[in-house]
């Protein structure tokens, strides 16, 4: 009993700081029952400190699933012939963002796979100019539509958006070397560089990765969180790697724990994270309810606070697969609207409608530099 009290007593004060060893990240991810409890009470409580209890929408529009990347867990991969491309229409994509602003969602998420050609890149810029002026500059826009030259990445920033997501995915160089194909569009330092040029052009970087991935350890997903600090993100999107059977990383699948524990070491990862860096955003990433019917919510309850409803058009998600068993294809914007707010009640927090919710280490870094 006394040495229990005692080793309890330790993990309280671990709980308590900000900055962790990579042993003691791995000791807080191996952490179960009521132990696992104290770290997601605590992370919680992090969370109701520094950013409070309001959840932001970010509208999500996967406007394209047309992809120059061959990487070799994704379901929309170059590759893979059993995908039906599609491209939304401007009307459709401004139709979603109308939405999104009538509806005081306050910001979108366009999405697409990875493009950088002179027409992909003018079409993004277009719609970000046309996005601005339909809500009058009011809606919130951030883009996910990976590796651009920073020439590329200024043009979009002084076209209307403002925060990028570009998912690392792990930061294990030679992990990351297992899961992409070895060819020059597929390398880890452009990823890299990526990062950097968006900082450098004053975006609110965002960044993530997949959790329980063949041949990850702990130790790896250690240096991920390690990784998201060194590199000071404002905002990250991650979840549990969810295989999908039209890709090579399948052969492995004998490999991966089940689900339920890449699930529960997900929102370990979040948590940890929430204690790390106080003031970023972290998504509830939809991977995680491809799991449990209520896996976003318990993200949100233990240290997340953005969640995307999909705008996705109904005809286009079942081709916008990932990975296997991606929830909501058939559910349209204003069911999903009425779901999350229902949801994110349930878990006792509020939906920050008419706010942009932007991270509040962007804001205190920006300030820094004053």
């Amino acid at each position: 009993m006394y040495v229990k009290i005692r080793f309890m007593k330790s993990l309280q004060k671990l709980l308590m700081q900000e900055s962790f060893s990579r042993e003691e990240i791995v000791r807080l991810l191996s952490l179960e029952g009521e132990e696992k409890k104290e770290l997601f009470l605590r992370s919680r409580t992090v969370k109701l400190t520094r950013v409070g209890n309001k959840v932001y929408f970010r509208g999500l529009i996967e406007f394209s699933n047309i992809c120059a990347k061959d990487c070799l867990y994704c379901g929309i991969r170059s590759s893979n012939t059993k995908v039906v491309r599609y491209f939304a229409t401007d009307d459709q994509i401004l139709d979603a963002a109308r939405f999104a602003f009538q509806n005081q969602y306050s910001s979108v998420v366009l999405q697409s796979g990875e493009l950088s050609t002179p027409a992909f890149i003018d079409r993004v810029d277009n719609l970000l100019k046309k996005i601005k002026a339909l809500s009058d500059g009011k809606l919130g826009i951030t883009l996910s539509c990976g590796e651009q030259t920073e020439n590329t990445y200024q043009r979009w920033l002084d076209s209307g958006a403002h925060r990028y997501l570009l998912r690392i995915e792990t930061s294990n160089k030679s992990l990351y070397e297992k899961i992409h194909p070895k060819n020059e569009i597929h390398r880890f330092e452009k990823r890299l560089e990526a990062l950097n040029s968006l900082r450098r052009c004053g975006y609110q970087v965002g960044s993530g990765m997949m959790i329980g991935l063949p041949f990850q350890t702990l130790e790896d997903m250690a240096d991920d969180l390690l990784f998201l600090q060194k590199i000071d993100v404002d905002m990250v999107g991650m979840g549990p790697y969810i295989e999908h059977e039209d890709t090579p990383l399948i052969e492995y699948r004998h490999l991966l724990s089940p689900r339920a524990e890449r699930f529960d070491l997900a929102l370990k990862m979040i948590a940890v994270l929430r204690l790390m860096m106080p003031d970023i955003n972290i998504a509830a990433a939809t991977a995680l309810q491809a799991i449990d019917p209520v896996g976003r919510e318990k993200a949100v309850q233990i240290g997340a606070n953005v969640i995307m409803p999909n705008l996705t058009p109904c005809e286009y998600r079942e081709e916008y697969k990932l990975y296997e068993n991606k929830p909501c294809l058939d559910e349209d914007a204003e069911a999903c609207k009425s779901c999350l707010e229902a949801r994110i009640s349930m878990s006792g927090d509020e939906i920050g409608y008419g706010e942009w919710g932007d991270s509040r280490h962007f804001a205190r870094r920006k300030n820094k530099k004053k």
